[in-house]
């Protein structure tokens, strides 16, 4: 958490203002705090402060989990990990007294017009990247699910040269961008496919469905907002469409089957048996 509809709600909240505040768009950064210098992978936290200054917020754009700020001058880069989240606030009380940091804000950034943008990091696991070129951050990254052009005939051919277990290679990031534990379940449920088919034996039939039942879940979760099942993310409503996904023991709800639990790559997995044969 959060996973691609996480991060994209949150990209169109900064972009257009929402549940995460106003827009962040045409704000110039005055002023940078930095509480945990290692949240800061690029470049030193000192340097950060200092090159951060003056620069203006022109477009937001997300590329995977990560979320990308163009500024006039480079880009800055969030990845909000485990437990990380962005909200924009005003930085001054009516008294115009500044509005101190709440616990586990790690950085924030104050706007020339008395808003600020913080990152809240509780676990500490995020990062931000101040860098001028993104090349080197996102070169390993796989391609975009929600991206047309993404065939169906492209991604049968991935799926062709591995032989992983579909679940922990659908959330393996060099080989498609911003799937998470949650989608991945949901998406194999809806293409009835067992978490641990090999990739390589899934059919060029199976492949089109499965690509076709990862964006159908996507785009319900961003429409949705996102998942919110714990308190890293809050605001999404998808939890309430779960059809596996944390529901073990209970009722598949196209067969009536009892949802079962399974650890695959060190993460909790979802599934129903009957509807998802291992075959």
């Amino acid at each position: 958490m959060p996973e691609l509809p996480e991060v994209e709600t949150i990209v169109r909240s900064l972009r257009d203002g929402g549940q995460f505040g106003p827009s962040v768009l045409g704000r110039r950064v005055d002023a940078a705090y930095v509480d945990w210098p290692r949240t800061i992978a690029e470049p030193e936290a000192e340097s950060f402060q200092g090159l951060i200054l003056g620069r203006s917020i022109t477009a937001v754009s997300r590329r995977g989990k990560h979320i990308v700020l163009h500024l006039d001058e480079g880009f800055l880069v969030i990845h909000l990990r485990m437990s990380g989240d962005l909200r924009v606030e005003e930085a001054f009380d009516a008294a115009g007294e500044a509005v101190p940091f709440r616990k586990h804000d790690r950085v924030g950034l104050t706007f020339h017009d008395g808003y600020r943008m913080v990152f809240h990091n509780p676990r500490k696991f995020g990062r931000m990247w101040l860098t001028d070129n993104t090349r080197h951050l996102f070169k390993k990254l796989g391609p975009e699910p929600l991206d047309d052009a993404l065939t169906r005939e492209d991604f049968f051919i991935m799926l062709q040269h591995h032989k992983r277990q579909i679940k922990p290679l659908l959330m393996d990031q060099t080989f498609l961008a911003g799937m998470g534990n949650i989608y991945t379940d949901e998406a194999l449920f809806a293409a009835r496919i067992h978490p641990l088919t090999i990739s390589h034996q899934i059919s060029a039939e199976q492949a089109g469905v499965l690509l076709e039942e990862i964006r159908a879940v996507l785009q319900e979760g961003i429409r949705r907002n996102g998942s919110s099942i714990d308190w890293a993310y809050r605001g999404g409503t998808f939890q309430n469409e779960f059809q596996v996904y944390q529901r073990t023991g209970e009722d598949c709800p196209v067969c009536g089957t009892e949802i079962e639990r399974i650890v695959v790559g060190q993460r909790g997995t979802h599934f129903c048996p009957h509807c998802q044969p291992l075959l």
